[in-house]
């Protein structure tokens, strides 16, 4: 009774510092520790996929589509963008750099200038048919745009249609994307006026020009209603 009563008065007594409790621990025992995260393989998803809690919702089953035409289809495909479509053709045939400053202008609109792209590119091609004969420098430069263009809008590569065609499927991703860049490279040195003119059908056909209404509301004034007069009655 004597010691309940003695901790009764310290606990009531707003003096005394509180006793403190503190429960005996080994020393060899260690507080339990978080295990680590585990390392998932790199993959590569294309820009617009739902995102929940850091993963893509579904991603593994979105699949990738095809592009609007063929690498050879110079005219396209004969639809509405025709007229573009014949634009584009004669753009990759007699000016590339014009046409690949225009592809860049849509893809990065609003991050770089139809200049900013046009003018490298041309010095690069004026210096590979100076010093070796042909375009080999411009291609180099240029093919970066092609696997931009097939990430942004989940397009599938040319080594993926390959294998699609052959029956077998690669199912590292990284080392996928790897074999892709390799192939978009390859893509613009053997074939580079018919790749950049895919690459401007493709984008045409998905991204307006920066130049139309340039992502600003317009305000459309009314003219004025006629007015008339009249006599009095």
């Amino acid at each position: 009774m004597g010691a309940a009563a003695n901790n009764h008065e310290e606990e009531s007594s707003p003096f005394l510092p509180a006793a403190a409790v503190s429960a005996a621990v080994p020393a060899d025992e260690k507080p339990p520790q978080a295990p680590a995260p585990a390392q998932e393989a790199t993959r590569f998803y294309a820009d617009g996929v739902p995102v929940v809690m850091g993963e893509p919702v579904a991603a593994h089953a979105i699949p990738r589509e095809s592009w609007n035409s063929g690498i050879l289809s110079c005219l396209g495909r004969n639809d509405e963008f025709c007229s573009s479509d014949l634009e584009v053709c004669l753009l990759g045939s007699v000016a590339p750099c014009v046409l690949y400053g225009s592809n860049v202008e849509r893809l990065a609109a609003g991050q770089t200038t139809f200049a900013n792209s046009c003018l490298p590119y041309t010095g690069l091609f004026m210096l590979g048919n100076s010093l070796f004969g042909w375009n080999c420098l411009a291609p180099w430069f240029s093919h970066p745009t092609r696997t931009a263009i097939r990430r942004r809008y989940n397009l599938e590569g040319s080594f993926e249609a390959f294998t699609r065609q052959c029956g077998c499927q690669v199912e590292d991703e990284e080392r996928l994307e790897h074999l892709e860049v390799a192939c978009d490279l390859a893509t613009h040195y053997l074939c580079h006026p018919c790749a950049l003119c895919q690459e401007g059908r493709e984008l045409r056909r998905r991204v307006p020009h920066p130049g139309f209404n340039n992502g600003r509301s317009v305000f459309v004034m009314m003219p004025p209603v006629e007015q008339t007069m009249g006599r009095g009655m």
